[in-house]
């Protein structure tokens, strides 16, 4: 039976860009899938500046508008890392029928009985040490209505730790975990925060493997 092509988002964390699945991505396409790497806003060549974006869903628009696109009859695996994670949280809340399963890679991961900015509420001085507190969108995140059972609870989630990650320790992606649950749990020996530049071969085989069993009896057809 011939391999069947599936459409895998990556989503790169604060203060990245595109740039940063560059190892990654001729991998996975090598294996035939259809691989996008997006910038963000006021991220990698994106010309905005962060200073112009006021919330979570101004940042994410990239994301928002490659999903809007997407024809309803068709399903993307999405790929988050670091606060990515945020990121392809809001795209499952807003879009849950187009994801066939949305893997967090050594992510931040929210959930839908606490308010969106709880997770990194939690880890709030790590997560200042990680980015420009600006970038976090806290304020909105408080105010915003936690996401649903129905929207972002509904897909399936991968969570791919990285053991050896420093920038958000092994105890706290497991914290996660516990907290919040997920489908799968993806363990990546000797592995660092940036996973993709580090052992993209790895990371790659991880994501092969995740696009095989959430996604294979999905598509019908090449995308």
């Amino acid at each position: 039976m011939a391999t069947v092509s599936v459409h895998i988002v990556l989503v790169h964390g604060a203060c990245h860009g595109a740039w940063c699945w560059y190892k990654l991505k001729p991998l996975l396409e090598a294996a035939g899938h259809r691989v996008t790497a997006l910038d963000l806003a006021a991220s990698g060549i994106d010309r905005r500046s962060l200073q112009e974006l006021r919330t979570l869903d101004e940042y994410s628009q990239p994301l928002l508008e490659l999903m809007a696109s997407i024809p309803a009859t068709e399903k993307v695996v999405l790929v988050g890392h670091s606060l990515g994670g945020m990121n392809i949280a809001l795209a499952m809340e807003m879009y849950p029928h187009k994801v066939a399963a949305a893997v967090f890679l050594a992510a931040f991961m929210p959930n839908y009985t606490h308010a969106p900015s709880y997770v990194l509420d939690q880890d709030l001085e790590l997560a200042k040490s990680l980015v420009r507190p600006s970038s976090l969108f806290l304020e909105d995140l408080s105010k915003r209505s936690r996401f649903t059972k129905e929207g972002f609870g509904s897909v399936k989630r991968v969570f791919a730790v990285c053991k050896e990650d420093k920038g958000i320790p092994l105890d706290f992606q497991q914290w996660q975990i516990a907290e919040n649950g997920v489908d799968e749990v993806k363990v990546l020996e000797n592995i660092d925060h940036m996973a993709m530049l580090s052992k993209p071969n790895d990371v790659c085989q991880c994501l092969l493997e995740i696009a095989k069993v959430y996604a294979f009896n999905i598509f019908n057809t090449t995308i």
